[in-house]
């Protein structure tokens, strides 16, 4: 058997493993035991085959009866049925694209990731539609990013088939500016970036400029206020008074509001003041009004001092940075109590926990961390990028256990990637070149963990998933730090090496950090897993593709539920009201434990799991604690105590309802507000107010 025809016309070589795949898959979805049965029967298969076919060529529809065929003769019935039931879904699948007018499917992706490719990824013709299918972009980019190798010494053909491979198979995907720019003209990598906001006009307007070069090539930028005199506060030079820094950032969010990053997607910004800036109060309180610093995640910059304050019920100094001088004292039990009140009411701010970022800061010696980017997983350094990829953990779990060779090999091949990216890298600003290639940080992180925990029978919210966590990014990390230490001994460590915590420990280091957990977002949609280290949001719901409503069920929760059999779309429909199954006794109890969603958590959970993560990543962790609309003002306050406590380096609540416009509402498939949970094309379950840029 040569060839095979394609539902589409074309005819190809035929390749017998995509039979044993398909069937060994079916083998793997009812338990049975494979061996070599998968080998087994596709021998039979194409037996069949070159005796039905000897002088025509068969289709794929063709292949796929004779394969039912030879399952149920040899008694493999349950098999059988596993692989019917995958052949109608996939053909649902594809009427749903033909629908829909989705053409460039050569991978078999989801609906959603191939309307989110086309509209954000692919590269596009001048009359704007997709030049390219999601194999030829993985091809682009594998072919850009290894292209490196060749600066030193190395024959870049492994890598290209390797970097394709893993991203193909959905195992790892780099942030998206680098899967929309590799191997195009702008070329701009990055995903985020910090710029410095210094005390003049001439300063503050250079960064607004530097700003909108960046989010022009698709790029977030965070930024730290800090330095700026605050309201009120004299400037000699004209004799008049300042006007403090919520009033200039609302000049960098307007002119956020007007570039469309790269033609893309808009921007985002992270805007940080310290705890001690005089204008504190007026910053915890912009967002009060919604639409105002629309296009800013904002946090307060916490210092050890004021935390030690609150706990102890006692007042800190606020500090005027033009002159160094305290202009007030401050209770700080009151002030914790505005942030948690203002994060409960409108989602921001954040805290950003300065000191132990710095304490753990492997460059310290260069410069103090004053910022992150847009959502908080990287602090970074004045002119710093961040260069960011995640491995999906739920491609990473064999037969029920973790699959830790898979993982070590992704990760090695991860951090080689990222640190591609940086030389291949076209950076807005040589001020930007410079000093991300004097550190070379990179953020290797994960997505899919939901997921992985529903594979490997794990409640989110338990002990062993908590000990799990911490087994896992340790893991990612002490592999991670290896290939960065083999890389640095191939190719050189960063500049700044030398005075680093890493001289330490090692003769060479290649990246100043190697781990980041990122919220992942729109990459998750693309691999069809759930987002960054949250738990999984809803297990059935309804999102809005084209104008066009459809049911989206967790495929894990799908594949348990038929093999449990007890799914059906009825049963699917009716979670998609509330996203949860706690409350549906036609659930048995232990999948009801097992697939909790992120607000059938205690927030604890959340914190604890963040907490897990952090203690094994050199950079941070974005973490969303989703809380129900009931949350009250108490749990917000304990949950920003607890992440303090636990060495957290930064804490995000979003309450839901909490913002009128939000990337997830009540409503449902074709019913009124109320009567389900109906999510917009980019909801990935990470960010309900929809920040997407650092993923």
């Amino acid at each position: 058997m040569n060839y095979i025809k394609k539902r589409d016309g074309r005819t190809v070589d035929f390749d017998s493993d995509k039979i044993t795949q398909a069937i060994h898959k079916a083998i793997h979805s009812v338990n049975e035991n494979d061996g070599d049965l998968a080998r087994k029967m596709s021998y039979q298969v194409i037996d069949n085959l070159e005796n039905r076919f000897k002088n025509t060529i068969p289709s794929v529809e063709d292949v796929q009866d004779i394969v039912e065929d030879v399952l149920i003769k040899n008694g493999y019935s349950e098999v059988a049925k596993s692989y019917i039931l995958y052949r109608r879904k996939r053909s649902e699948v594809r009427e749903t694209k033909k629908y829909l007018g989705i053409k460039h499917d050569d991978l078999k992706l989801s609906v959603n990731a191939i309307r989110v490719l086309e509209r954000r990824y692919l590269l596009k013709g001048e009359n704007g539609n997709p030049v390219e299918t999601p194999s030829e972009m993985f091809e682009r980019v594998a072919n850009s990013v290894s292209s490196i190798d060749k600066r030193y010494g190395y024959n870049p053909y492994d890598s290209k088939a390797e970097f394709y491979r893993m991203m193909s198979n959905l195992e790892f995907l780099p942030n998206s500016p680098t899967l929309m720019n590799a191997g195009t003209e702008l070329g701009q990598l990055s995903a985020c970036f910090v710029l410095p906001v210094e005390d003049s006009m001439k300063d503050i307007f250079e960064a607004l400029t530097n700003m909108s070069l960046i989010h022009k090539s698709g790029g977030g930028t965070g930024f730290s206020f800090s330095k700026l005199r605050p309201n009120g506060d004299i400037v000699k030079s004209t004799k008049g008074v300042a006007s403090g820094p919520v009033s200039f950032m609302s000049i960098f969010d307007q002119a956020t509001e007007v570039i469309k990053q790269g033609g893309k997607r808009r921007g985002a910004n992270m805007g940080i003041l310290r705890i001690d800036h005089p204008d504190i109060i007026e910053f915890i309180n912009s967002k009060e009004k919604e639409g105002y610093l629309d296009n800013f995640n904002i946090s307060v910059g916490v210092t050890d001092e004021f935390m030690k304050a609150v706990q102890s019920d006692s007042k800190y100094d606020l500090i005027n940075p033009r002159t160094g001088k305290t202009t007030e004292k401050l209770r700080a039990r009151d002030i914790f109590d505005l942030i948690t009140t203002m994060a409960w009411r409108t989602g921001d701010p954040g805290m950003i926990f300065l000191d132990e970022i710095n304490r753990r800061h492997p460059v310290s010696h260069v410069r103090t961390i004053e910022s992150t980017n847009p959502c908080g997983e990287v602090p970074l350094l004045p002119y710093e990028s961040c260069n960011l990829g995640s491995i999906n953990l739920s491609k990473m779990v064999k037969n029920d256990t973790i699959n830790w060779e898979k993982l070590k090999n992704n990760t090695h091949s991860g951090i080689h990637f990222l640190d591609n990216v940086i030389d291949a890298n076209k950076y807005p600003l040589n001020e930007i070149d410079r000093e991300t290639k004097n550190n070379r940080k990179i953020g290797l992180g994960v997505m899919g963990l939901a997921e992985m925990f529903a594979k490997l029978n794990i409640p989110y919210n338990s002990e062993e998933a908590i000990e799990t966590a911490e087994n896992i990014m340790k893991f990612i990390n002490e592999e991670s730090v290896k290939k960065s230490v083999e890389l640095g001994e191939k190719r050189g460590s960063f500049p700044n090496f030398k005075g680093s915590q890493w001289e330490k420990k090692y003769s060479s280091m290649r990246n100043a950090t190697v781990n980041t957990i990122a919220p992942t977002g729109t990459i998750s949609i693309i691999a069809n897993t759930s987002s960054g280290i949250e738990p999984i949001f809803a297990l059935s719901f309804v999102r809005n593709v084209m104008a066009t409503q459809l049911l989206e069920v967790n495929p894990v929760f799908e594949n348990v539920a038929k093999e449990r059999n007890f799914y059906s779309k009825d049963l699917m429909m009716d979670i998609s009201k509330t996203g949860s199954i706690q409350n549906l006794k036609q659930v048995p109890k232990d999948v009801r434990d097992l697939f909790v969603t992120s607000l059938d958590i205690d927030p604890e959970w959340h914190v604890r799991m963040q907490a897990a993560f952090q203690k094994y990543v050199d950079n941070s962790v974005s973490k969303t604690v989703n809380l129900p609309e009931k949350a009250t003002l108490d749990d917000v306050k304990r949950i920003y105590m607890m992440a303090y406590k636990l060495n957290c380096k930064g804490i995000t609540i979003y309450r839901y309802g909490s913002k009128e416009n939000q990337v997830l509402e009540l409503g449902g498939l074709k019913k009124e507000k109320g009567e389900g949970i109906i999510a917009d094309s980019e909801f990935s379950g990470d960010y309900l107010t929809g920040c997407s840029i650092c993923n």
